[in-house]
C-alpha cells in the first residue's frame, strides 16, 4: 500500500465523518477471561466517545511500511483455510456475524496468552499486567475514479471497498488520587481508573490498493517494529514468523562486515546508505509510489562500483540469499538511514546522512584515524573555537 492509500483511510476515520458502520469489543482481563463484550452501531455512539474510538484505529494505520506497518499474505487460494474463512467470513457479514467475531476474539486471546505467559499463577504479576481490549470495526465505501490526469471523481465511481480494522489496546489501571469535584466544590478521592492506550498491534483485512481489494494481503500493525508477534501472525493469519525489522538491519550489517572483511570500508557503507536513502527519498517524493524495497543485485551493484573484489561481492550475494531468499526487503530495513553514526569504544559521531561524506578514515603514520571536515563554524560545549 502506498502513503496515499493509508492516507484515505485514515481520512475515513474523521470524527466528523461517521463513515464506519459497527464496532465491535472484546474486554479481558491479562488471564484471557472475558470481562464483557459489546457490538454498537456507530450512528448510536455519542460524539466524545466516538473520537476517542477513531484515534485508535487511526493508529493502526500508522507507522513506516515494512516496520510499523507489514504485509501480511492470507491464503486465498484456499477456501477452506481457516484464518482467511474468518478474515473474508468478518467483512462479508459487515462484523454481523456473532460466531465469526467470538472465534477471532477466541483466537487473538489466545495469541496474546501465548506470547505474555501465563500469568494466573503469579499473584504479583497478575496484579500488574493489563487488561486487553480487542476492538474491530467495519466500514465500506466508493472508490474514487481516478482519471489519466490524476485528479479523482467519486461521482463516476466504478468500485467499493470493503474493510476491517482491529486494534488490540493494553488497558492499563492508573493510581488513586485526589480530584475536584465542581458539583461538590470540594476535592474527592478518585478510584483507579481503567484506561484504554494505544494498540500495540491490530491489522487491516484486505489490503487497499490504489483503490482495489486485494483479498490475499492483509497489513499488520506492530507498535514496537522489533516485535512482529510470532504467535498472532500464526495464529490469527496462518502466517510463519517473520524477522523483525531492527533484526533485519542488523543482520545485512552483519553479513557486510563478515563477507567484505578488509574491503568494508568507510567508503563503501556511505555509498550503500546512500543508495538506499536515495531510494526512500523518492518513494516519499511520490505519494502514489509503493514502498521502496531492496534486492541483493542492488546491494551487490553498489559494491561492485565501489570496487569491491567480485569474490567478496558473491560471498555477500550467497549470504544475503540464504538470510532472506529472493524477496526484496523494505529499503528502511536494509540499513539505518535516520542517522549515519561512527562508533569505536570510547567516541561516538552522529551525522545526518546528507553530510555522511564530510566523514573518512586515514591512516597517519601508521595510526587510524576518524577525519570530519570542519565545514563552517566548529563549537565545543556551545563554545565557538578556533582550528589553526
Amino acid at each position: 500500500m502506498t502513503q496515499k492509500d493509508f492516507a484515505d483511510l485514515r481520512r475515513r476515520l474523521q470524527p466528523d465523518k461517521r463513515g464506519a458502520s459497527i464496532i465491535r469489543g472484546c474486554y479481558v482481563d491479562p488471564t484471557g477471561k472475558v470481562l464483557t463484550s459489546f457490538k454498537e452501531n456507530v450512528g448510536l455512539i455519542p460524539q466524545s466517545e466516538y473520537e476517542k474510538y477513531m484515534v485508535l484505529f487511526k493508529k493502526v494505520l500508522t507507522g513506516v511500511s515494512g516496520q510499523n506497518l507489514i504485509d501480511v499474505t492470507v491464503p486465498s487460494e484456499d477456501p477452506t483455510n481457516a484464518a482467511y474463512h474468518r478474515l473474508s467470513g468478518l467483512c462479508a457479514s459487515e462484523l454481523e456475524d456473532d460466531g465469526i467475531a467470538e472465534e477471532l476474539f477466541n483466537v487473538i486471546i489466545s495469541a496474546h496468552i501465548k506470547e505474555t505467559g501465563d500469568l494466573s499463577q503469579s499473584v504479583e504479576e497478575l496484579k500488574n499486567a493489563p487488561n486487553l481490549l480487542i476492538l474491530l470495526l467495519y466500514d465500506s465505501f466508493d472508490v474514487a475514479y481516478r482519471h489519466p490526469d490524476g485528479t479523482e471523481e467519486i461521482a463516476m465511481s466504478e468500485a467499493v471497498f470493503n474493510y476491517c480494522l482491529c486494534a488490540v489496546c493494553p488497558v492499563k489501571q492508573g493510581k488513586e488520587s485526589l480530584s475536584y469535584s465542581e458539583s461538590e466544590g470540594s476535592f474527592i478521592a478518585r478510584p483507579a481508573d481503567w484506561s484504554v492506550t494505544a494498540p500495540e498491534l491490530g491489522f487491516l483485512y484486505p489490503a487497499y490498493e490504489s483503490g482495489s481489494m486485494d483479498i490475499s494481503t492483509a497489513v499488520l500493525y506492530t507498535k514496537d517494529a522489533a516485535n512482529a508477534h510470532d504467535d498472532f501472525l500464526h495464529d490469527v493469519f496462518d502466517f510463519e514468523p517473520i524477522m523483525p525489522a531492527p533484526q533485519q538491519s542488523e543482520v545485512i550489517g552483519d553479513i557486510l562486515q563478515v563477507t567484505l572483511q578488509d574491503e568494508c570500508s568507510m567508503e563503501v557503507v556511505q555509498a550503500v546508505t546512500e543508495s538506499v536513502s536515495q531510494r526512500i527519498q523518492e518513494q516519499k517524493e511520490d505519494k502514489h509510489a509503493e514502498p521502496a524495497r531492496i534486492t541483493y543485485q542492488d546491494v551487490s551493484g553498489v559494491l561492485s562500483e565501489c570496487g569491491v573484489s567480485e569474490d567478496k561481492v558473491q560471498a555477500f550475494t550467497e549470504s544475503f540469499q540464504q538470510a532472506f531468499g529472493e524477496k526484496p526487503l523494505p529499503a528502511v530495513n536494509v540499513i539505518p538511514t535516520r542517522e549515519f553514526k561512527v562508533s569505536t569504544p570510547s567516541v561516538q559521531i552522529k551525522v545526518a546522512p546528507a553530510h555522511a561524506d564530510l566523514v573518512t578514515t586515514r591512516v597517519i603514520d601508521g595510526q587510524r584515524y576518524i577525519l570530519i571536515l570542519a565545514d563552517g563554524n566548529v563549537e565545543v560545549n556551545g563554545v565557538g573555537i578556533a582550528i589553526q
